[in-house]
């Protein structure tokens, strides 16, 4: 489990630590606001015609969506169980690159494939020295 939660990595600096920051909170605030917030709060109109491209059903493929862009993205801001968090992040990510926007043109899936290379960027780079998984796993990260 720990490998699930920090790679081995060389020593952060302060300034790096302060990107990470700096990245996590902007990319986690922008999905929770400006995507799963409204999806949050409308759910029950949302969930008849949105769209199921793996089969699960409108209402979960909703449900999963909001659990992605609500609640990861809230660990993701906080740096609770980062890398963790990431992992449905990038899922819901792919999904919208390479199935929902499939066949529209780049401009469409520019905004998902942005959200989706930060997210990997934190999952390999890990979330710095200002989160909690810092304080809680503080022995296990110090390099």
């Amino acid at each position: 489990m720990p490998f699930l939660l920090y790679f081995e990595q060389t020593k952060e600096t302060f300034l790096n630590s302060w990107g990470l920051l700096i990245l996590r909170v902007g990319v986690g605030s922008m999905m929770l606001l400006s995507h799963g917030w409204g999806k949050l709060m409308n759910f029950s109109e949302i969930a008849p015609k949105f769209a199921d491209p793996l089969g699960f059903g409108t209402t979960a493929s909703l449900g999963l969506v909001v659990f992605a862009e609500v609640f990861a993205s809230l660990a993701l801001i906080f740096g609770f169980m980062t890398r963790l968090a990431t992992f449905p992040l990038i899922i819901t990510m792919l999904v919208a690159v390479f199935l929902i926007h499939a066949g529209d043109p780049f401009g469409r899936k520019e905004l998902p494939l942005m959200f989706l290379i930060s997210y990997v960027t934190i999952l390999i780079s890990g979330p710095g020295k200002f989160s909690l998984d810092r304080l809680m796993f503080k022995k296990q990260m110090d390099f």
